[in-house]
């Protein structure tokens, strides 16, 4: 069985890798790293987002103009908040100095710590930016992400209903069904999603990791840093998305998270900061660094939703390690996804989504789990009531401090008869079940249910022609909302009563 959200992951590298080889044999205008004019304008439930993939043929384009060019930056430092900021120490000397230089030298004033950084093979990429823990410290508790980062905070989702919240329908399908998987600009208000699910979910995890330990939930030496910070951009994040149910007090001196959806509030310095992921984000996140030789590992991370794998066989591997069972990894891939992740800004966060078809609702299911079972065997039994897509929707961000790389992944769970009203949908997931390169679909592993779903994607097709919901006739393609399909926001309102 394949190592299912991995390689969702892995998934996400190996595309970085190969569009950093594109980009970098162009010639592309250079954008300074915090211009505004290029942010993604503010957005809300009410509002839906720009269009992430227009249409198959223009997804090249859409790639180039969401993904951050190399030739945009050479470190990825930001200056300094400007404003003010109470029960802060002052930034070293260091940190004064480099803010007055351009980019270009940032890096070499920076990185007291880094050594020239090779890619094991007599090659050599740009050093990382290395902060001293001193200079971290200097930024406190909570400083202000937005400015550090370039990514402003999310809009208040002031029609947000735990109650009735669902995910945003994601339906990551593509016709010609290949390797490259389109790439896009993160969202800034949906980097993390609350559903009705939320404290069934939450429990779940918790339940997890008192069972799994160490296989759920880990961290190495060197990580402080990085775990801090990113759990103070989810925690900053949630208080800014979901004003009604998070608040944030005393974030300066003793910060208390407040959760009103479970009525619970944390203390924070007096737990670990996965430790508060895992209580109140209910989406998993691996975190990578990269060592004095260049090339960056799983150092920590809080992953409740992986198939085929878990944290206790991947940490402490670096990337290549990790994909060492990929096909051609070592020739193709290897020297360029470290000089990518090198290159990676802080305010070009990236999202994709992967899909598969589940019997149930696998969350968690660690190698020999009973659950494989279900995958080796076409069951006369199982039913459309039995099936449901589930997509792990990703994000890749840099943390602004740390210089950590971190990956975020969402499983979303839907029902597979939700296909039948969605246009378009049913002919292309047939498509795709048909007709997909047989090594990627044995991989995609959906034969365990495709006796039952393809005669009802089938019916539904037909069905929607007869409806006029699609051209008779029409020539299966990315469909041009993708990763969702035309009218989703009018549904997804409609079924949480807006």
């Amino acid at each position: 069985m394949p190592d299912t959200t991995l390689y969702g992951v892995v998934g996400l590298m190996v595309v970085a890798g190969v569009l950093y080889l594109s980009y970098s044999r162009r010639t592309a205008p250079s954008f300074p790293l915090a211009d505004r004019s290029r942010r993604t304008p503010v957005e809300t439930a009410g509002t839906p987002p720009r269009s992430l993939t227009p249409s198959l043929a223009s997804e090249k384009n859409s790639q180039m103009e969401d993904i951050a060019r190399p030739e945009d930056v050479s470190g990825y430092s930001l200056p300094e908040p400007t404003a003010p900021i109470p029960n802060r120490r002052k930034p070293s000397i260091t940190v004064l100095i480099t803010n007055l230089l351009p980019t270009s030298r940032r890096s070499s004033v920076a990185s007291p710590f880094t050594s020239t950084t090779t890619d094991g093979e007599g090659g050599s990429f740009p050093p990382v930016v290395n902060r001293s823990k001193e200079e971290i410290e200097s930024h406190g508790d909570f400083p202000d992400y937005a400015a550090l980062t370039g990514v402003r905070l999310p809009a208040p989702y002031k029609e947000f209903d735990i109650k009735k919240a669902l995910p945003r329908p994601y339906r990551p399908f593509r016709w010609a069904y290949h390797q490259t998987m389109s790439l896009t600009k993160m969202e800034p208000d949906w980097w993390l999603e609350l559903e009705n699910t939320y404290a069934d979910r939450i429990a779940q995890r918790k339940s997890l990791y008192a069972q799994h330990g160490k296989l759920v939930l880990d961290y190495l030496p060197g990580t402080e840093a990085a775990c801090k910070e990113l759990m103070e951009m989810c925690l900053e994040f949630l208080v800014a998305r979901y004003p009604h149910y998070f608040t944030l007090k005393d974030r300066y001196t003793n910060p208390v998270f407040g959760n009103k959806i479970l009525d619970k509030e944390f203390r924070i310095k007096e737990m670990h900061p996965l430790h508060v992921i895992l209580e109140n984000i209910p989406e998993d996140f691996a975190i990578t660094l990269q060592d004095d030789q260049g090339f960056y590992s799983f150092r920590a991370g809080v992953i409740c939703s992986s198939l085929g794998w878990n944290v206790g066989t991947k940490i402490g591997m670096k990337l290549h390690e990790i994909h060492k069972p990929i096909p051609d990894y070592k020739e193709k891939m290897q020297k360029s996804m470290d000089r990518y992740f090198t290159k990676m800004p802080t305010n070009k966060p990236i999202q994709r989504g992967s899909w598969g078809l589940e019997v149930g609702q696998p969350l968690f299911m660690p190698p020999g789990d009973p659950h494989e079972a279900h995958r080796a065997v076409q069951s006369p039994s199982l039913t459309l009531d039995d099936v449901n897509l589930r997509v792990d929707w990703q994000t890749l961000r840099r943390l602004p401090l740390s210089g950590a790389i971190v990956f975020n992944f969402k499983a979303v769970f839907t029902p597979i008869q939700e296909f039948r009203d969605e246009p378009g949908v049913p002919q292309l997931v047939s498509k795709v079940l048909k007709e997909g390169k047989k090594n990627l679909m044995e991989y995609k592993n959906t034969w365990h249910v495709e006796h039952v779903v393809l005669p009802a994607l089938e019916e539904w097709s037909k069905e929607q022609e007869e409806k006029g919901l699609m051209p008779e006739g029409w020539e299966v393609a990315t469909l041009e909302e993708s990763p969702w399909f035309r009218g989703w926001k009018e549904k997804w309102h409609r079924q949480q009563g807006f």
